[in-house]
């Protein structure tokens, strides 16, 4: 069991397990609470390479499930052999007393976990302990776990990733044979070319995709006759082959695979041997975690959705960006080898049934004999429209796509794109027309900090979106009207819960229409990152200019998208003036049955506990 395993989707009918294996047999699963429980197994494997094989089991109980009651399942292998090694490894993902893996079935959510922004060599605590913090104090204390946890984006950073981590990677890519590649306008022929490459380490900037384009954004960061397509910043060691992306996968979901490698600074050239030095030590707690991490995923609802850095920073950023990557083979398939692995091991345990012509198509593609029709797979990934999903919960949650379905600016190529286009905006207005309440997913915040805003705006108008990262909801005209209307109608849900990431700071927001009798109460939470954070003196300047230019009275708000709504920042305690969070941590939203009681709680990954007053009314 190399990874695994991972409690994804489940509701009244199915349970999903997402694992991956070093043979092709894949377990089978046993259900039970007071009794064993009936069930029908459905299990589709993808062999990626020849010793690591993904498997995804679709458990069908024969009668519904229980709400709110707590259920048990096991996982056994026919060899006998592959289940005395399974029974050893699972023993260390059971908690206090327990001998199998559990989960509580709960249709009425009133207590969610969400978070993003997972860095695995970013110099703090990994804050997904304390997602095992709250499971394991159900067996010890009686408090009920939470009901399930969102990962809203950059669950792995394959842009940005320490020079340990990267000869990781490519250990555990030879060691488990993981597919090998030919790549095309590149200067290495196959992707395992790439180990023992002059600049593997620390230098990939160098042998990415090029364009002979002398941009502004050229001359700012490069001052050179051609730029990288790719715009990261730190794209050092940015992942190219899908071999990569798998392995990297492996590394962040679980501890076992790090057995399988050993870390060696003499490896890297000696200008970048200390920095090695410095990332391993900074991996080292993240690597620790790993273990009580990969229990918690095993007891708990897990759903995910894409952001830039699952695939690249700045992902279909603006016209532009997408004209210049995916009209370089080399940058195509890259971005096409992420979202083959971001498929295999985050959306397709979202909504398998969704997945089944992709699975179909999956199965002419990965062979015995490694990768074939690789780009065909790729462009059927890229024009796959259905990333998006609800649950059927109450109240539902909708997870929005705001990377894929963009609304591309006519004007100017270089400005950004809408986070969803107006086809997409349409969908989900319908998904939560009429309901009593909702939760909303959104990767980026809808509602962001104003000053930051400014700026991102004042860069855009000088064609430097990409420098500032400008990816906000109202950085496009057209998408900031549609959903600003979408809040303004009559029938929207009163009670509107938005659940955001991204910025690596987390902060509370509670939205009224203005001149409005019966406005919406919408309260929006975001918490970022799980395991980032932001520069701290830089965070303190913006939000006291934040403050100082767009109080709640200032005549600036009269010149933002949304002067006839009321943003309502709910105060950091103990810490005066402040609205901005920067630790790592896990979002806890809890609610009541009609959910107009809504209480936002940071988990910091210092065991620190915050929770964001809401204010209450005159």
């Amino acid at each position: 069991m190399l990874a695994g395993p991972v409690l994804r989707h489940i509701d009244a009918r199915t349970v999903t397990v997402w694992l991956v294996t070093s043979g092709s047999e894949a377990p089978e699963v046993a259900l039970f609470n007071d009794a064993p429980v009936s069930i029908n197994t459905h299990t589709d494997t993808v062999q990626v390479g020849t010793y690591a094989y993904v498997h995804l089991l679709q458990v069908v109980p024969e009668d519904t499930l229980s709400v709110n009651t707590v259920y048990y399942y096991s996982l056994n292998f026919a060899s006998t052999e592959r289940q005395q090694a399974w029974q050893k490894t699972a023993a260390n993902l059971f908690y206090a007393n327990e001998d199998a893996f559990s989960f509580r079935f709960q249709q009425q959510l009133s207590n969610v976990l969400h978070g993003s922004c997972r860095k695995p060599h970013h110099p703090v605590d990994d804050a997904l302990q304390r997602v095992d913090d709250c499971i394991a104090q159900e067996f010890s204390h009686q408090v009920r776990r939470p009901d399930m946890l969102i990962m809203s984006g950059d669950q792995v950073y394959t842009d940005d990733v320490a020079g340990p981590m990267l000869q990781a990677v490519q250990q555990l890519s030879t060691q488990l044979g993981l597919f090998d590649e030919t790549l095309h306008g590149a200067v290495v022929n196959k992707g395992s070319e790439l180990i023992g490459h002059p600049h593997n380490f620390y230098e990939r900037e160098k042998i990415l995709p090029q364009t002979e384009l002398n941009t502004p954004l050229s001359k700012l960061f490069f001052s050179a006759k051609e730029k990288p397509v790719f715009t990261s910043v730190n794209a050092h060691n940015h992942l190219v082959s899908f071999a990569e992306v798998m392995a990297m996968y492996l590394l962040v979901w679980s501890d076992l695979p790090w057995q399988l490698v050993s870390l060696d600074p003499e490896q890297v050239s000696a200008q970048y041997r200390q920095q090695f030095i410095d990332e391993q030590q900074a991996l080292e707690n993240f690597i620790t975690a790993l273990g009580p991490v990969r229990r918690a995923l095993a007891h708990i609802p897990v759903y995910m959705i894409f952001d830039d850095h699952d695939v690249t920073d700045d992902w279909n950023l603006t016209r532009d960006w997408e004209d210049e990557v995916y009209g370089h083979p080399l940058s195509r398939r890259m971005v096409g080898n992420a979202l083959m692995a971001y498929w295999l091991c985050q959306g397709w345990g979202n909504k398998p049934e969704v997945f089944k012509p992709i699975i179909e198509q999956a199965q002419s593609v990965f062979t015995s004999d490694g990768l074939a029709r690789h780009d065909d797979f790729i462009d059927i990934l890229l024009d796959f429209e259905q990333w998006h999903y609800n649950l059927n919960t109450s109240p539902p949650v909708c997870v929005l796509n705001t990377r894929t379905r963009r609304w591309r600016s006519e004007s100017n190529a270089k400005k950004p794109s809408g986070l969803m286009d107006w086809e997409a905006l349409c969908e989900f207005q319908q998904d939560i027309i009429g309901k009593k309440a909702v939760i909303v997913v959104s990767a980026a915040p809808i509602y962001g900090v104003k000053f930051i805003e400014a700026i991102q705006k004042v860069f855009t108008f000088f064609g430097q979106a990409l420098t500032v990262d400008a990816e906000n909801w109202m950085a496009h005209r057209g998408t900031a009207h549609v959903m600003l209307n979408i809040f303004r109608h009559f029938r929207t849900p009163p009670e509107f819960i938005i659940l955001s990431g991204d910025v690596h700071y987390s902060f509370v927001y509670d939205v009224r229409l203005r001149f409005k009798r019966n406005s919406p109460h919408i309260t929006q939470f975001t918490c970022s990152g799980l395991k980032n954070t932001f520069p701290e003196n830089l965070l303190k300047r913006l939000e006291r200019f934040n403050r100082y230019l767009y109080s709640p009275d200032s005549v600036l708000n009269i010149f933002t998208r949304r002067r006839n709504m009321s943003v309502t920042a709910r105060p950091v305690p103990e810490q005066k003036a402040k609205t901005l969070l920067n630790q790592s941590a896990v979002g806890q939203l809890i609610i009541d049955d009609d959910a107009d009681k809504v209480i936002c709680k940071a988990l910091c990954a210092n065991q620190q506990t915050i929770e964001f007053p809401a204010h209450q009314p005159d």
